[in-house]
């Protein structure tokens, strides 16, 4: 189940089981920073007869404005339709794949999290691994903004390598940044920011530890917070419990090996803490309403290991 190499980057499958790729565009510019057609991506992948529905993560941002025709782009099975005034945000370890590329094009953003200005709310934005990761801005006054936002950053990258300023690129990227978290949240959810510092702290502590532990009480303890404190963050910006929001991104991450891989269960129990693939069987269902194995069948098509 897990490819090589692609088109947009180099193939580090020491992460894990599902393909990350790093940040390596054939011409870098400015280190950090891409900006193409979607058009010339699907074209690298023609190129390098790579399947046009190629499931990966990336270790970078990316961030596409579709300004013609139509398709389909999946985020951690949810998969949206692009047409014109369709932007996506896909964050570094989200799993993705262009299910149907069509005839979508648009603006295409690469860019590493280091990239944006150190220090500015731009920096903060890029450093939460979570967040929207899709919006239908349609004719709405957003799209002019950020159409115009994107040409310009478009003509910056297009100068002479001599005199292309990364400094101009870093705050028009950061202004982007900054206008799409403006948006409206687009499913109406809650609004990390409400949690403050203590749920960002607790998201980042989160990503580094979901697969060692699933208990309020370690994450308190190693964050310097009562569990009632972070309680309250979740609550805010979540409008759930902090056990919730654990358990949510564990079972996200065991969706994402049970049907982007070939691993046998017992193999993506062991890997999310669960020394027993039965307390994992029943952890699942109750978080996804289904078993492991018919999770699996379902977007595998029967072909992978029980």
């Amino acid at each position: 189940m897990v490819p090589a190499n692609s088109e947009d980057g180099t193939a580090s499958p020491e992460e894990g089981p599902i393909l990350r790729l790093d940040f390596n565009p054939p011409e870098e510019h400015v280190p950090g920073f891409e900006i193409i057609d979607l058009a010339t991506l699907h074209e690298r992948r023609r190129r390098r007869r790579r399947r046009p529905d190629l499931v990966h993560r990336v270790d970078f941002h990316t961030l596409t404005l579709i300004t013609e025709g139509e398709g389909e782009h999946a985020v951690d099975f949810v998969t949206y339709p692009c047409r014109p005034g369709t932007l996506t945000w896909v964050r570094p370890g989200q799993v993705q794949s262009f299910t149907r590329p069509g005839t979508a094009n648009g603006t295409h953003l690469l860019f590493t999290p280091a990239f944006p200005p150190h220090g500015s709310s731009a920096h903060r934005l890029v450093n939460e691994w979570y967040g929207p990761s899709h919006w239908q801005l349609g004719a709405r006054p957003e799209y002019a903004v950020l159409t115009t936002l994107l040409g310009q950053l478009r003509t910056e990258y297009a100068r002479p390598r001599q005199t292309v300023s990364a400094e101009i690129l870093q705050l028009l990227l950061a202004t982007v940044l900054l206008q799409v978290d403006r948006l409206p949240h687009p499913d109406g959810g809650g609004d990390p920011h409400a949690g403050g510092e203590v749920y960002a702290r607790f998201r980042a502590e989160l990503e580094r530890s979901y697969a060692t532990t699933r208990r309020a009480a370690d994450y308190a303890h190693r964050l310097g917070y009562a569990v009632k404190t972070l309680t309250r963050a979740c609550a805010a910006a979540t409008g759930q419990p902090v056990k919730h929001v654990i358990d949510g991104r564990v079972a996200l991450e065991a969706q994402r090996l049970l049907a982007h891989t070939d691993e046998p269960v017992a193999a993506v129990a062991r890997r999310l803490g669960f020394p027993e693939p039965t307390n994992f069987g029943k952890f699942f269902t109750r978080h996804t309403g289904v078993t492991p194995g018919a999770f699996r069948l379902t977007h595998q098509g029967g072909g992978a290991r029980p």
